[in-house]
C-alpha cells in the first residue's frame, strides 16, 4: 500500500489545469478568477502546488492584477492613523461609502509620533522618521496587502558639504523601468544632489544635476516638499513664480512648467477668524494628482468667494492647462476649512478637512467632479477594530491593494 506522500509524488495534478480529475479549466479562466478576488484571498492560493505558487509569484501576474484592480476602480480609502495612548501607527481603509474601517496592519516598531505624512503609490506606503540621535532619517516603505516592511539600508550623508542641510524625499514610480525608487533632494548653492534608491536592485545611487539657468533652492516651496510623481516625472512648486520644477525620471534633467497666471495666489497668506479664533492661511498652491495628471489647487480666495481652482494639465506634451471650479455648499470655514487630499477616480476627489484629526466623527466629504457636488461619509467602528477617542487620524486618501513584493 502506497502512503499518501508517494501517491502525491507519483501522480502529480496542477490545479491551474484541473480543478478534479474530471473537470478541466483552461489557466486564463483560472486567471480570471484570481484577478477578482481580494489579494489576502490570492496570497493564500499560493499553497496548493507548486505551480499555483510559480503563476502568482510570476511578475507579470502581479502588474496585470494590479492594472485589472485599478482599472475595475477596486480602490479602497486609506487612511493613516496614530492611537496617543498605545503610541502605534494603524493602517486602516474603508469603502468609498465609508462606513466600517478594515484594518490593515499595526507598526509596531514605531512607538513615536515625528513620522512625515504616508506617500503611497502602486498600493504601497512610504514614511519616513527621524532616528535619534536625529544624525539621520529612515525611509520605511510598506505594503499593508501583504504585511511586509522594507527598510532602506542607511545613507550616509555628509552634511558638512551642505550648507543649508535641507533634505526631503519623494516616493515615485518609474514606468520605463517599472520601478519603485525613493529620491532625497538636497539642496547645495549652485547645483542640487539627489540620491535615487531603486526597490528593484536594493542600491542607492547618486547623481549631480544642473538645475535650469536662474534656478536657486531657495525659489522651492518647501511646503509642498513631498511633491507629486505623475508619469515618471517628479513636480514641485517654485516660490514667487509658482511655476513647477520638473524632475524627469527617464532623463534625470531638471525643465521648468510654465503655471497659468491664475495660479498665482493674490497675496501670500491671509488672516482670518474662526470661532473667535485667529488663524493664518498660507495661499501657496497645493498639487494633486487627478486621473493620471498633474493638478495645481489654488485656495487664496476661498474665504472670500466660497470656491477653490484647480488647474489641471491636461496636455503634458502642449503644456495645454484646464481649470475647474470647486464651490462649497457651505461656509468654507463652518464645513472645517477642507481641502484636496486626493483623487479616487477620474471622477471623484477626497476633501479632507484641516481639523480632521481632532473630529471624532471622523467624516469625509468626496466630491464628484461631473454633478460638482459633495457627498459626505462616515466612518465607524468595523467588527475587528475599533476607533479609539485618543486615536487621531493624520491622512487619508485613495488605495488600490497590490501583490508588489518588497
Amino acid at each position: 500500500m502506497e502512503t499518501l506522500e508517494e501517491e502525491s509524488t507519483k501522480t502529480t495534478v496542477d490545479p491551474l489545469k484541473k480543478t478534479n480529475a474530471n473537470i478541466s479549466l483552461p489557466t486564463e479562466v483560472i486567471e480570471e478568477i484570481l484577478f477578482r478576488l481580494p489579494v489576502k484571498s490570492i496570497l493564500r492560493f499560493r499553497s496548493p502546488s507548486k505551480p499555483w505558487l510559480s503563476r502568482i509569484s510570476n511578475p507579470s501576474f502581479t502588474k496585470l492584477q494590479f492594472t485589472r484592480a485599478t482599472a475595475a476602480h477596486l480602490s479602497a480609502l486609506f487612511i493613516f492613523t496614530f492611537d496617543r495612548s498605545t503610541r502605534k501607527r494603524h493602517l486602516l481603509s474603508s469603502a468609498h461609502d465609508g462606513g466600517p474601517v478594515t484594518h490593515l496592519m499595526t507598526l509596531h516598531e514605531f512607538d513615536y509620533d515625528d513620522i512625515t505624512a504616508a506617500q503611497h503609490l502602486n498600493g504601497l506606503v512610504s514614511f519616513s522618521c527621524e532616528e535619534f540621535p536625529m544624525e539621520y532619517t529612515q525611509v520605511f516603505v510598506v505594503n499593508p496587502s501583504t504585511h511586509k516592511i522594507f527598510k532602506l539600508p542607511q545613507l550616509d550623508l555628509d552634511f558638512s558639504k551642505n550648507l543649508f542641510g535641507r533634505e526631503w524625499y519623494v516616493f515615485v514610480f518609474d514606468e520605463s523601468e517599472y520601478d519603485h525608487k525613493i529620491l532625497i533632494f538636497r539642496d547645495f548653492v549652485h547645483t542640487m544632489e539627489i540620491m535615487i534608491y531603486s526597490m528593484s536592485n536594493y542600491s542607492w545611487r547618486k547623481i549631480i544635476v544642473e538645475p535650469p539657468i536662474g534656478f536657486t533652492c531657495d525659489l522651492l516651496c518647501y511646503s509642498t516638499e513631498s511633491g507629486v510623481c505623475v508619469n515618471s516625472v517628479v513636480h514641485l512648486m517654485l516660490i514667487e513664480s509658482y511655476d513647477i520644477l520638473a524632475f524627469d525620471l527617464r532623463t534625470e534633467k531638471f525643465s521648468i512648467i510654465k503655471t497659468p497666471q491664475g495660479v498665482k495666489p493674490h497675496e501670500s497668506n491671509t488672516s482670518y477668524f474662526n470661532k473667535g479664533v485667529s488663524f493664518c492661511k498660507d495661499n501657496i498652491p497645493r498639487f494633486i494628482k487627478i486621473n493620471g495628471c498633474i493638478g495645481v489647487v489654488c485656495h487664496d480666495l476661498v474665504l472670500e468667494k466660497n470656491e477653490m481652482h484647480i488647474w489641471i494639465l491636461q496636455d503634458y506634451e502642449n503644456r495645454v492647462w484646464v481649470r475647474e471650479i470647486v464651490t462649497f455648499p457651505k461656509s468654507w470655514k463652518k464645513l472645517g476649512e477642507p481641502f484636496p487630499a486626493d483623487s479616487v477616480n477620474t471622477d471623484e476627489v477626497i476633501f479632507v478637512s484641516s481639523n480632521f484629526s481632532r473630529n471624532h466623527a471622523k467624516s469625509v466629504s468626496i466630491y464628484n467632479r461631473k454633478n460638482r457636488c459633495f457627498k459626505y461619509l462616515q466612518f465607524t467602528p468595523g467588527h475587528q477594530f475599533s476607533l479609539s477617542r485618543t486615536m487621531r487620524i493624520d491622512q487619508i486618501g485613495c488605495y488600490v491593494e497590490s501583490m508588489v513584493p518588497l
